[in-house]
C-alpha cells in the first residue's frame, strides 16, 4: 500500500443521524414515543395509546425493520460530508459500521447519496479485531478511528493500541447522555473541530500513545 494515513469512521451518529429519524419513524408508523431525553435506549420506547413500555425483545426487530426499509430517512451530520472528503484528499478513508453484512451495499448507497463515497465494512460486535485487519491490509503511516460508542474505543484499544481513537457523538440530542470513554484519546462532537484534530494526527505521522489502563479494565471496556 501507499503508506498514506488512514481514517476509519463509524457511520450512525458520526456521519449520519440515526436515533432522530428512527424516533420520527416510530412515531409516525408504529405509534410509539421514543424519549431521547431519558438517556436510555431500550427503556425509552412507549406505546402512545397507553404509555406502556415496549418490551426490549421487540425493539431489535423494529431496528431491523428500520434498517431494511427506512435508511433513506438518515441525513448527514453537520460538517461530516465536507470534513471526510477533505481528509480523503491526503488519506485513505473506510467506513466500519455495525450492520449485518447483507446491508453493506444499502449502507454504501445511503452514504453515496449524501456525498460520502468510500469502502464500507460491516461488523457485528466489537470493532477491534476487524479494524486491526483493515489496518494491516492498508499498512498506513498513521490511523485514526472515530466512533460515538465508548465501548468500541475499548475494543480498538485492546486489539489495535497504536490507532488514535476519537470519540464523537454527532447527534446533539445524545451528547449529554453518552459518557466519554477513558479508552478514547479525545472526545470532540463537532466535525469542524474534529477535522483539525485528525489532520494534526495525520501530519504528525506518530502512532497513538498507550493509555494507562489495567488490562482487566480494558477488557471490560471492550465488552460493554
Amino acid at each position: 500500500m501507499s503508506q498514506k494515513p488512514l481514517l476509519i469512521s463509524d457511520c450512525d451518529e458520526v456521519l449520519l443521524h440515526m436515533v432522530v429519524p428512527f424516533r420520527e419513524w416510530l412515531d409516525a408508523d408504529k405509534h410509539i414515543h421514543f424519549d431521547l431525553e431519558s438517556g436510555s435506549f431500550v427503556d425509552a420506547l412507549r406505546h402512545k395509546h397507553d404509555g406502556t413500555l415496549v418490551p426490549q425483545d421487540a425493539v431489535w426487530p423494529m431496528l431491523k425493520e428500520f434498517f431494511d426499509g427506512e435508511m433513506y430517512r438518515q441525513g448527514a451530520i453537520d460538517g461530516a460530508v465536507e470534513a471526510i472528503n477533505k481528509l480523503a484528499e491526503t488519506a485513505d478513508v473506510v467506513i466500519l459500521t455495525n450492520l449485518l453484512d447483507d446491508r453493506r451495499e444499502a449502507r454504501a448507497e445511503q452514504l453515496r447519496a449524501v456525498g460520502i463515497d468510500f469502502p464500507v465494512y460491516c461488523n457485528q460486535g466489537g470493532k477491534g479485531e476487524p479494524l486491526a485487519k483493515i489496518v494491516a491490509d492498508h499498512n498506513p503511516s498513521v490511523t485514526v478511528f472515530v466512533d460515538d460508542l465508548g465501548h468500541q474505543h475499548g475494543s480498538v484499544a485492546k486489539y489495535a493500541p497504536d490507532v488514535w481513537r476519537l470519540q464523537m457523538v454527532g447527534e446533539p440530542i445524545l451528547t449529554k447522555h453518552i459518557k466519554t470513554n477513558p479508552a478514547a484519546h479525545d472526545r470532540i462532537d463537532l466535525w469542524p473541530d474534529a477535522l483539525s484534530w485528525i489532520i494534526d494526527k495525520f501530519e504528525s505521522g506518530k502512532a497513538a500513545p498507550s493509555i494507562d489502563l489495567p488490562p482487566e479494565e480494558l477488557d471490560q471496556f471492550a465488552k460493554t
